[in-house]
């Protein structure tokens, strides 16, 4: 592991200036990060430890949530308003990864966490992420788990956050703050903005700007929301990355048809994947099962599967018909 400095600063401009050094890198839970530097593929020289900052969550006026960046995903998951209110976030983290793992990993470092394949962590393989230019060994490898939406010539790896892919469906908001020209600023975005499809560029995974520090996510008030749920398909039911994953939120009007919606998909793209074709089919269409299986049709008819994993498409677009069929009953 390539030697490193270490700093603890006490608030988030502190942090900032901390990280406008070149090499340094925001240390949260680690859990990620800590990872990538003992197999070498990260070397910062600098850690900014911000697991002492914006923790918590607190309840705005509006009835949204604003969760500090720090917040570990434990407490996220189990915190009340959360459960209540937003079911398909809790069941993500708690979809995500072990307990030892949730106590330590934070809500900031899961956002920004490597998109990543085997090959990623593969010295001898050739990777765009850890190279640029070098080429992608996926694409012509084993390539059960990677993306069948969203990827290019340059990269085929998918997004691993759970977490991430109910924020997608939630329209989170994400609270940033950094220090250009010497100067502290803040700044939003929307989550579905954060991250990028990897293009020419699969190396750039966000559009955050060098040092610029995730302070929060925001939840907005969403009545819907309390009526959603995830399901995660993987290949074992301990600890692993989804094959295909599905966050909904269904709302039904009186006459039987979808008033609204919100879905998005995870193991299946380079970032987390917000099915807005699926949605668009949906809303004013009957809840039931030929509008789901046409709103499934929709979103996958772009799906480029590889040698490896073309049977994901077909199991994406049955977990959409069948997470929407469990909504539309009132099972969330």
């Amino acid at each position: 592991m390539t030697p490193f400095s270490y700093s603890r600063p006490g608030d988030a401009a502190a942090a900032v200036r901390d990280a406008a050094q070149a090499g340094a890198a925001y240390l949260g839970g680690g859990t990620n990060l800590v990872d990538l530097m003992r197999e070498g593929v990260e070397r910062p020289s600098s850690l900014v430890d911000v697991t002492g900052l914006a923790r918590g969550i607190t309840e705005r006026d509006d009835g949204g949530l604003r969760i500090g960046a720090a917040t570990t995903n434990t407490a996220l998951a189990a915190d009340p308003l959360v459960r209540e209110r937003y079911p398909m976030l809790a069941r993500a983290v708690l979809a995500g990864a072990s307990a030892q793992i949730r106590n330590m990993a934070t809500v900031g470092g899961n956002v920004l966490q490597r998109t990543r394949c085997l090959y990623f962590y593969d010295h001898a393989a050739r990777c765009n992420k850890r190279t640029p230019g070098a080429g992608c060994d996926a694409i012509e490898g084993f390539n059960r788990q990677h993306a069948i939406l969203g990827a290019s010539p340059a990269c085929v790896a998918t997004h691993p956050s759970d977490m991430c892919v109910a924020l997608a469906a939630l329209d989170a908001v994400v609270h940033l703050q950094g220090h250009l020209d010497g100067v502290n600023g803040a700044r939003t975005l929307s989550f579905e903005q954060l991250h990028r499809l990897p293009g020419d560029t699969p190396d750039r995974e966000t559009e955050l700007r060098p040092g610029e520090l995730i302070t929060a996510v925001e939840l907005p008030p969403l009545a819907m929301a309390r009526q959603s749920t995830y399901r995660k398909v993987r290949d074992r039911a301990s600890f692993a990355f989804a094959l295909v994953s599905v966050a909904a939120a269904l709302e039904v009007g009186a006459d039987g048809s979808v008033r609204d919606v919100r879905l998005a998909l995870g193991g299946v793209a380079p970032k987390p994947w917000r099915a807005h074709a699926a949605e668009a089919a949906l809303r004013g269409a009957p809840a039931g099962e030929a509008a789901f299986q046409a709103a499934a049709e929709a979103e996958l008819s772009g799906a480029r599967p590889l040698r490896d994993n073309g049977f994901k498409v077909e199991l994406a677009k049955r977990t959409i018909v069948a997470v929407l069929r469990q909504l539309a009953g009132g099972r969330a």
